[in-house]
C-alpha cells in the first residue's frame, strides 16, 4: 500500500513490469514504498483505492500509534493510468481513521467503507478492535460523507469487509467470518450478499456457497457489470499467497464454479482486489509480487 498525494493532479505513467503469451502488466508509477490496495470502481471512470494518509511534508500521520489509512479517488485516464487524484472528502468530525476499503453506491448517494476501530472510534456496543466492520454514509455538499453507520446485520464480536455492490445497487456483497446458522462462514472467511432495501434496512446475509467460498479464505469480491464476481482466496491449488478467481452469476442467480486466473494476473505472491474496464480486455489488480516497489501495488493489465 503506499499514498504520495496533493491535491493537485498527479499524471500516473506506467512502468512496465512483466508480459506472456496472454496479458500483459504493468506497475503504475504512484507505487511507492507504501500500499496502495482496495481497488474499486465508481461513476464514470472513476476509481477509489486505500493508502496512507500524509500531512504537508509527505510524512505518514498516525493515530494511537498506527498510520493512518484513508480512501483516495482518481480517474482513469483511458491508457492505463490513474490521474486527478486526492482524498475522499469524509466529514473531519466523523473521526474516520483507519478505513481499508470502500465502495459508492451507483447512484453515487451512499458510501460503503470497512473500518477497524479503536477506544476513542468505536460505537456503542461490545465491537471487538481487532476486526474490521462495515459502515455507510451519505454525502453532503460543503461536508462531504457524513452520518456514518453501523450496518444493521453486523455482529460486534466478528469481522465484515471489503463491500461491492450490483450495478443496480441492490445487492450488497461483502467478506465475514461470522459463525452461527444456516449460513454461517465455512472458512477463515466467505464471501456473502443482502438485498439493500433502502432507509439502512437490508436482508439477513446469505452465503454464496461453496461453487464460490471454500473452508479458506475469500476476500475482495467485485462485481462487474456483465455479472462476472472476481475475488481473491488462498485456497489449495493456487499460484501462492491469495489468487485471484472469477465466477459467473448465470441468469438463474446461481455461480458458476470458482476459476483461478492466470498469470500473469496471479503470481508466486498476493494478488487481489481486481476490477476490469468497461470493455473487459484491460483493468486494475493490487500485487504483492517480487520486482514490486515495496508493499502491495497496483498493477495495469491488459490483453495482448
Amino acid at each position: 500500500m503506499k499514498l504520495i498525494i496533493c491535491p493537485i493532479i498527479l499524471f500516473f505513467s506506467l512502468i512496465s513490469y512483466a508480459q506472456t503469451e496472454e496479458y500483459s502488466i504493468t506497475n503504475l508509477s504512484l507505487n511507492n514504498e507504501f500500499p496502495h490496495f482496495g481497488l474499486m470502481q465508481f461513476g464514470e471512470g472513476k476509481v477509489l483505492f486505500t493508502s496512507y494518509l500524509v500531512d504537508k511534508k509527505g510524512k505518514v500521520k498516525r493515530y494511537q500509534g498506527e498510520p493512518s489509512l484513508g480512501v483516495f479517488q482518481g480517474t482513469l485516464d483511458g491508457a492505463g493510468g490513474i490521474i486527478s487524484i486526492e482524498p475522499l472528502t469524509i466529514d473531519p468530525k466523523q473521526n474516520k481513521s483507519h478505513i481499508t476499503s470502500a465502495t459508492i453506491s451507483p447512484d453515487g448517494k451512499q458510501l460503503y467503507i470497512t473500518i477497524r476501530y479503536t477506544n476513542k472510534t468505536k460505537p456503542k456496543g461490545d465491537f471487538n478492535m481487532n476486526n474490521f466492520h462495515l459502515e455507510v454514509a451519505e454525502y453532503k455538499e460543503g461536508i462531504g460523507w457524513t452520518n456514518f453507520n453501523v450496518l444493521p446485520f453486523c455482529k460486534p464480536r466478528y469481522s465484515y469487509a471489503h463491500p461491492t455492490l450490483s450495478k443496480d445497487g441492490k445487492t450488497l456483497y461483502f467478506t465475514a467470518n461470522f459463525r452461527g446458522g444456516k449460513e454461517t462462514t465455512k472458512g477463515g472467511s466467505d464471501i456473502f450478499k443482502v438485498e439493500v432495501l433502502g432507509n439502512n434496512s437490508y436482508s439477513e446475509p446469505k452465503n454464496l456457497g461453496s461453487m464460490v467460498n471454500s473452508y479458506s479464505r475469500e476476500m475482495f469480491p467485485y462485481l462487474t457489470e456483465e455479472n462476472t464476481l472476481y475475488f481473491a482466496s488462498n485456497r489449495p491449488g493456487g499460484f501462492g499467497g491469495y489468487d485471484i478467481y472469477k465466477s459467473i452469476i448465470g441468469a438463474d442467480g446461481a455461480f458458476t464454479k470458482a476459476k483461478k486466473l492466470p498469470k500473469p494476473l496471479n503470481s508466486n505472491k498476493d494478488d487481489f482486489s481486481l476490477i476490469m474496464t468497461v470493455s473487459g480486455a484491460a483493468g486494475y489488480l493490487v500485487s504483492k509480487r517480487i520486482k514490486g516497489k515495496g508493499d502491495d501495488d497496483i498493477y495495469f493489465f491488459k490483453k495482448n
